[in-house]
């Protein structure tokens, strides 16, 4: 895994752990977006992963239906 995957990966963990708990689980999708932009960094790297989990979280809003989302693979 490259340094800027690493720190991506640090980042997502980060929220997962001090954020995502004091927020509250909220999102609409499976895996939840933190979940799969860490799938996302794991499989393709820190820039492709990162394009996919912006286009994830652009998606993640009131009036989407949500649902089973999993990371395309690579």
């Amino acid at each position: 895994m490259s340094p800027a995957a690493r720190a991506v990966r640090g980042a997502l963990r980060g929220y997962q752990l001090l954020l995502g708990p004091w927020l509250g689980g909220s999102c609409r999708f499976h895996p939840t977006c933190s979940q799969y932009g860490l799938e996302a960094v794991e499989r393709h790297g820190a820039l492709r992963g990162l394009w996919l989990t912006a286009r994830r979280l652009a998606r993640c809003h009131p009036w989407c239906d949500g649902g089973d989302d999993p990371v395309p693979p690579r």
